[in-house]
This record gives C-alpha cells, sequence and structure tokens, in this order.
C-alpha cells in the first residue's frame, strides 16, 4: 500500500488531530471488503482481513505513520449558512496510490468523536453503513462518479439513537473528500492564503491539466462547474435523489458523496422528497439542478478575492462562467434522455418527446426504471405490449409509442444496435427503497444474507435480473421517508 499524507501537511487550520477513540469491548469485526476495490487501490485484500488490517480499517492507524486527521469545513444547510462543521463522525486516514497512478482518499465514517462532532457521538450503526455500501457500489456499477466503499465493519460498539443498535465504520474513498463548504471555511474566515493553498492543492490532485493557468482560481471554477453539470444529469437519468444537497455534501472533484436520506424514484414523480428532515422539499428530484447552480454561486464566491483584486471584475468573470451551467447541464441531460429512449442522433422534436414521455410517467405514475427498461423490449421487438401493459390509459400511451416508433424509424442504426444502446443504458436493477431496507433490516437480525445477495446483484445493474430485484414495490412496501442516520 502507498500511503500519503497530502491533505495532512496542510497548514493547521486544515484539520484537527482528533484523540484516538477507547478500544471497544470486543474487537472489531469485517462484515464486507470490496476485494477488486482493494486491489485497484494496491491493498492486500488478504492483509485487510487479519486483524492488523481490520484495526486499520476501523481505526485508521498503522505503525509508522500519522494518526487520522478530521477535515474543517463549513457550509450551507438548507440554505443557512454554519461557519464550522467539520468532520464530525469521520476522519481522514491519507491517500492510497491506485494502479493508474491517481490518489484516492481514505476515509473512516462512524470513526468516533473528533472536534467538530458538536456533542456527538462521532458514531454509526450498522443500517446507514450499509445502506452506503449498496447505494454507492450501485452508482460506481452505473457509470456515476462516486465515493467508493472499501469495507464495512462491526466496531464492537453500541451506539445509542432511537434504540441501541449496533455500531459500524465504513472505509471509504474518493478522488478528494474536499467540498465547496471547505473553500466556505476558509473564506468565512476572510484566510486568503488558506483559499490560495487549498485551490492549489485541489488543482495539483484533480484538474492538474490547469497547474499553470494564468487564473488558476477560475480554471477550478470552470472545471467544477462542468463536472457538477454533467453529474446532476447522470443522476436525473437513474432517477436518483440526493436528499442533502448542502453545501458540505457537494464534492469538488465531481463525486456523490454523502448518502444519508438518499433514494432512488419508484413512480416517475418531480416532487419526490425522501428525506425526513427536507419538509420543505429544498433537494426534491426535479430541484437537484437548480440547487446544484446555487451551490456553485457559493463555491464561486469563496474564489473571488483570488480571481480578481477588482471585485466587479472578479463578480463578472465568475458570473459568466456561471451562466454556462444550464447549457452544460442541458446538453448532458438531453444526450442522456435521448439514449436512453434509443436516439442516436438529434431533431428538434426529441424534447417534446422526451418531456411527453416523462408526463406520461408522472400521470399514470409509471415505475421510472420498469418503464425504460420495458422500453428496451419495445425498441427490439416491435411489440408494445409489454410497456402497455403497465399503463392506466393505453390510449394516451399507444399514441406516445407511434410516435415514438415513427422517430425511431427515421435514423438509420439497426434494432440490434438500438437494443443494445438501450440495455447498456437502462438499468434492470436499482438499490430500490424497499430492498435496501428489508436488508438492512435482516442485518440487525443478525442475517447479512440479503445485503450480500443484493449487493451481488447491483454489481451488473443493466444484466438481466430476478423479479424479485426488479419488481416495482407493493403500496405497503413503499419508502415514505429516509433518515440521514446521525
Amino acid at each position: 500500500m502507498q500511503l500519503s499524507h497530502d491533505y495532512a501537511s496542510l497548514p493547521e487550520a486544515f484539520s484537527k488531530q482528533p484523540a484516538l477513540p477507547p478500544l471497544p469491548p470486543q474487537p472489531p469485526h469485517l462484515l464486507m471488503l470490496n476485494t477488486p476495490w482493494a486491489e485497484h487501490l494496491q491493498i492486500s485484500p488478504d492483509w485487510l482481513a487479519t486483524q492488523d488490517g481490520i484495526v486499520f480499517l476501523t481505526r485508521g492507524t498503522l505503525v509508522g505513520h500519522p494518526n487520522p486527521i478530521a477535515m474543517a469545513y463549513a457550509g450551507h444547510q438548507f440554505g443557512h449558512f454554519v461557519p464550522s462543521l467539520g468532520d464530525g463522525r469521520a476522519v481522514l486516514v491519507g491517500e492510497v496510490t491506485a494502479q493508474d497512478g491517481l490518489k484516492h482518499d481514505l476515509h473512516l465514517k462512524g470513526w468516533g468523536p473528533t472536534p467538530f462532532s458538536r456533542n456527538g457521538d462521532g458514531k454509526a450503526a450498522l443500517g446507514p453503513v450499509l445502506r452506503e455500501v449498496l447505494i454507492s457500489e450501485a452508482m460506481a456499477a452505473l457509470g456515476i462518479p462516486t465515493t467508493r466503499s472499501l469495507a464495512a465493519s462491526l466496531t464492537g460498539d453500541t451506539v445509542y439513537r432511537d434504540t441501541p443498535l449496533p455500531g459500524a465504520v465504513l472505509a471509504r474513498t474518493a478522488r478528494s473528500h474536499v467540498r465547496t463548504g471547505t473553500f466556505q471555511y476558509f473564506a468565512a474566515r476572510q484566510d486568503y492564503a488558506a483559499l490560495t493553498a487549498l485551490t492549489d492543492h485541489v488543482t495539483a490532485r484533480l484538474y492538474p491539466e490547469h497547474n499553470d493557468a494564468p487564473n488558476k482560481a477560475l480554471a477550478l471554477l470552470e472545471a467544477v462547474i462542468r463536472k457538477q453539470a454533467k453529474l446532476i444529469a447522470q443522476w436525473m437519468h437513474v432517477g436518483f435523489i440526493h436528499g442533502v444537497m448542502n453545501t458540505d455534501n457537494m464534492s469538488i472533484a465531481g463525486e456523490t458523496i454523502d448518502y444519508g436520506p438518499c433514494a432512488f424514484l419508484d413512480s416517475y414523480d418531480p416532487e419526490a422528497c425522501f428525506s425526513f428532515i427536507d419538509r420543505g422539499k429544498r433537494y426534491a428530484y426535479a430541484q437537484q439542478p437548480n440547487v446544484a447552480l446555487w451551490n456553485l454561486g457559493r463555491f464561486a464566491e469563496c474564489l473571488l478575492p483570488l480571481i480578481h483584486h477588482d471585485d466587479a471584475q472578479a463578480v463578472e468573470q465568475a458570473t459568466e462562467l456561471l451562466k454556462t451551467f444550464d447549457t452544460l447541464f442541458a446538453e448532458h441531460y438531453l444526450e442522456g434522455w435521448r439514449t436512453k429512449l434509443g436516439l442516436s442522433g438529434e431533431q428538434p422534436s426529441d424534447t417534446t418527446l422526451i418531456a411527453q414521455f416523462l408526463e406520461l410517467l408522472h400521470k399514470q405514475k409509471l415505475d421510472f426504471t420498469q418503464s425504460f427498461r420495458t422500453l428496451n423490449a419495445v425498441a427490439h421487438a416491435n411489440d408494445p405490449a409489454a410497456f402497455l401493459a403497465l399503463c392506466s390509459d393505453s390510449t394516451s400511451a399507444q399514441t406516445w409509442l407511434e410516435n415514438w416508433q415513427r422517430r425511431l424509424a427515421t435514423e438509420s442504426i439497426s434494432q440490434g444496435e438500438r437494443f443494445k444502446m438501450m440495455q447498456n443504458t437502462n438499468p434492470c436493477i436499482i438499490p430500490r427503497n424497499h430492498l435496501v431496507e428489508d436488508a438492512i433490516n435482516a442485518a440487525y437480525d443478525g442475517d447479512l444474507s440479503r445485503f450480500k445477495t443484493l449487493r451481488e446483484a447491483l454489481r451488473t445493474p443493466f444484466a438481466d435480473h430476478d423479479k424479485a430485484f426488479t419488481r416495482p414495490p407493493q403500496p405497503e412496501e413503499c419508502i415514505a421517508n429516509t433518515f440521514c442516520g446521525t
């Protein structure tokens, strides 16, 4: 393992060194090890499965290396600025170098109290840890940038929430755990030297092509806008709802980070919001592009002193870049829907065709994932029966299908090519809310088999799977609220 400590070498204000939590009454126990990812990170899976390896995965300690650190950051939480947040239940162990030469942060979530815990216990219960494993790894298999789950371990502690629960630690990796809120932390303190150091660090780590840019801060803003515009479009295409798009949960690397009260759409609803704490639906499904742009505006504000010494010119230059978000997002958004509908070319009428299909899903309360997957078979066999069987109003559905098939007929690709494109774009299986909750509840009862079976199925989302994994939930199985687990 190549373990470095680049972030820990930044000035003292960037992090705090927490005291190691006391040893639990029982030794930690490894529940899940992502062997392929460990191998990619050049960490021996055999060593990680030893007692020393498990201690490393749960406490982050390694002979000859400094102890973990808690990263400082601020953030807008549901629109309200909090100047000091930081890692309250997670620590950064260091950076590991993967086979491709790229560095990834190794982060332990549920590690214990840190100087940023704000009177919290800093621990995580088993359920939220398993939830993040399932959803983050499903996102990776779907081809969406995300943190990765390396391992999940029982700590031997008892965590007290509404009831006593078994404690667990998630070892996860990311290209970086720097967030918009990290920049806000120093901007709020008008610590421009720290902002410059952070900009240099992030650029060198994530966007080295801009190391020699004449205006590094402006180049960084442009790169992050591009990354996040594409990421949010990808979320929308699979029906993913992050749940808590606070600025401290938005990665500068353009990865999906912090899987708290997240969920995937069942029936299509632009206003869908599963987060128990988001009573105003600020982060509902259809609001995510708008929120992403708002968050990017907060990021741009942090960089203004570095963009230009004249405030007016800095604002003008940053604003011009922020204006590109809508265009960039729209390009990715439209391209993704076209692919999901099997369209290889572009026509002006495509936006209407896409909008009409989403309206059809909404009015008839059709399952998002199942509907797109069923279209694959319609395109392949020219038989609309399977899709029409899903619909309560077959007349309007038939009208849309006829318009769609006329549009398909204008393209030269073969049915086989179109079917392959759609089959590799519209997943058969997603981590449906009721399946995730069922796996977690079984795990609390000591049965990990459902978690393991679901995790294995989610590795191949575009393959055909058993209906037990793919069917929409029955009314009594629908999950209305999800929780962050703190």
